[in-house]
């Protein structure tokens, strides 16, 4: 009886499932044909074509040779994999399985032979963007293959009337559908439909600067020109609240007509035309009638990144201004931020750019950004005082009093002339970064920033007219000096690099999030160095048998040098040891402002980077 059974149950094994394929094979779509039967390792002979059916698509399976096949199953696939839409069975050979959603998959009904198979699929309502239809083809049971891709279809309103090419793809019939190369990972942009006709049947432009030719953009704009029509698309990721694009006449915020594309409840993206206000309340506020000489016509919100397209009069007037969009050039204006209120939208916390020249909007050819020269060298220079050489500063008058006793600079001890010298570097580098940015910007503008660093450069500027006119050491007031002088450089020091920080999160900066822990590295190395130095000189103390002590807060209220020493030449104990922390000090904080201000010179330096491989991957 046994004997018999597991001859039965051996029958039973080789014979394909009569109901398709199980829900439990939902990620691999891999049969377990005979307990683990490998798949085909050669180019499938089976392929699959698409055709449009208004907002559907009808796909076939077949093989070109005329080779039937028992069993499929059939998913579509954005290309991160993601299942996509529903598909609906033609005729009575196959059924839905539910894998991730209701009807996202399909198989068959009978494990019979098959000559073509046709299905409808329905992609959802708010997708726009490419999808590829995988699918394993069971030719016997023995016989299957793994992963069998279509061609990749754009799909959405816009895509409606795009003709489907003919073409089967049979190129990754041996790929595991669960199976993530690098291939996969580069084509992402590739798939991506924005950018189709930049340069050549459109005018683009995305932030950040260079972004549309690798694709990548954080928010971008398109201008379509066909006849009378004009046709702006936006598009935003990094889970944005709006995307704007804007006409101006100076590449500068303010006076500028702008076309908004916001996210609102239950309708998933909403037109706006508003006016930028200019110095001193900067802010975009909506014309009132915001809907007048633009209409949306397509619009999106899929994993985050907002689309939408809107047409715009060829002649309008905004706040009494005119504007010509056949017969004008405009300076554009792309930006993208998180915060919407029920009249405005907010900050453009995410993106902002503008073009460095003035374009008619019918010219296609590539739009190059407006210069960041000032920013960058604002950036530069405030690092090259806040980080480099206030803290070099500083270290030399806390620290190093009693070193190098009896030798001078110009009649001045060393530590003094040197302290003085990175101090008046300080100040030159930070009062001059203050004015570049204020010729950049033209106007103040809001955010904690700006105001920390007006903080920092107004302390930073009193530091120097105050050492000036210090008292005499032994004077009565000259503690009083010492306090007010400690204090103002520390607190200017702390501030500016606080604002630093700040500066990381500033779309226009488009610095990378990894400069936090660059500067956080460099805090800690500094908090170090500051405790050694402090027990080094505790310990000097001991070693001198003295009760005044060198501490450098105890200094403060005396004449300057340590009293400890004041009567020696020579210097305090450990000063070999100090010279050598010294040393090191000065190499690693060199080596951070020099990495800080490539990184901020060349931002976003990702770009750069990709821009700088792709150049050497040419040459070679």
């Amino acid at each position: 009886m046994i004997v018999v059974f597991l001859f039965l149950l051996s029958l039973a094994s080789i014979k394909a499932l009569p109901q398709g394929a199980p829900t439990k094979v939902c990620g691999t779509m891999r049969p377990f044909h005979g307990g683990g039967i490998p798949p085909q390792t050669d180019i499938s002979p089976y392929s699959i074509y698409m055709r449009r059916q208004g907002g559907n698509v009808i796909v076939t399976l077949k093989s070109d040779l005329n080779i039937p096949f028992q069993g499929f199953m059939l998913q579509a696939k954005t290309p991160n994999r993601e299942l996509l839409g529903t598909f609906q069975p033609i005729g009575n050979e196959a059924h839905t399985i539910d894998c991730v959603q209701s009807e996202d998959t399909l198989t068959h009904n009978a494990a019979q032979n098959k000559d073509m198979i046709e299905v409808e699929w329905q992609p959802p309502e708010d997708y726009e963007g490419p999808v590829i239809f995988n699918t394993t083809f069971a030719q016997n049971y023995q016989t299957f293959w793994v992963g069998v891709e279509s061609q990749p279809l754009r799909v959405g309103k816009r895509f409606a009337d795009d003709p489907v090419p003919n073409v089967p793809s049979r190129s990754k019939s041996t790929t595991p559908p669960n199976f993530f190369p690098d291939t996969v990972k580069q084509s992402e942009t590739v798939f991506d439909p924005f950018y189709e006709g930049c340069s050549v049947s459109k005018l683009c432009f995305g932030a950040p600067a260079n972004c549309v030719n690798s694709k990548n953009c954080k928010a971008v704009a398109a201008v379509t020109v066909s006849g009378d029509r004009y046709e702006f698309e936006m598009k935003a990721n990094v889970n944005p609240g709006w995307v704007g694009v804007g006409l101006s006449d100076d590449a500068k915020m303010g006076d500028d007509s702008v076309i908004e594309c916001v996210r609102d409840g239950n309708r998933p993206i909403k037109a706006f035309m508003s006016w930028t206000s200019g110095s001193p309340n900067f802010g975009a506020a909506r014309v009132r009638n915001p809907q007048l000489g633009i209409r949306l016509l397509n619009s999106s919100v899929v994993n985050n990144v907002i689309y939408c397209k809107v047409a715009r009069d060829l002649k309008t007037k905004v706040n009494g201004k005119d504007f010509d969009l056949a017969n004008d050039k405009y300076h554009l204006l792309v930006a993208a931020g998180s915060d919407v209120t029920a009249t405005s939208v907010g900050f453009h916390s995410l993106a902002y750019l503008a073009s460095g020249e003035k374009k008619s909007l019918s010219d296609v050819s590539a739009v190059a950004a407006a210069s960041k020269l000032l920013i960058r060298l604002h950036g530069s220079f405030m690092l090259a005082a806040w980080i480099g050489t206030v803290s070099v500063g500083t270290l030399l008058a806390r620290y190093y009093r009693t070193t190098w006793v009896g030798s001078s600079i110009c009649g001045k001890d060393i530590w003094f002339a040197w302290h003085r010298m990175f101090m008046v570097l300080t100040w030159a580098l930070t009062v001059t970064g203050f004015v570049l940015i204020f010729v950049e910007v033209r106007a103040w503008s809001p955010g904690p920033h700006p105001i920390l660093g007006t903080i920092t450069t107004v302390l930073c500027f009193l530091q120097p007219i105050g050492a000036y006119f210090r008292p005499h050491p032994g004077t009565p007031r000259r503690p009083i000096f010492n306090w007010i002088h400690w204090f103002g450089g520390n607190a200017a020091h702390i501030i500016g690099i606080v604002t630093i920080f700040y500066a990381v999160k500033l779309a226009k900066a488009e610095l990378p999030e990894f400069m936090d822990w660059i500067l956080v590295a460099y805090v800690a190395f500094h908090v170090v160095v500051h405790l050694v130095l402090s027990i080094i000189g505790c310990i000097s103390e001991k070693s001198s048998e003295r009760r005044v002590t060198s501490f450098p807060m105890k200094d403060l209220g005396g004449s300057g040098r340590s009293s400890a020493y004041a009567d020696r030449n020579a210097d305090a104990p450990y000063s070999g040891f100090r010279k050598f922390i010294l040393a090191i000090y000065i190499v690693v904080i060199l080596a951070i402002v020099v990495a800080l201000i490539v990184i901020t010179a060349l931002a976003p330096i990702e770009e750069s980077w990709q821009n700088l491989r792709d150049s050497v991957m040419k040459s070679e």
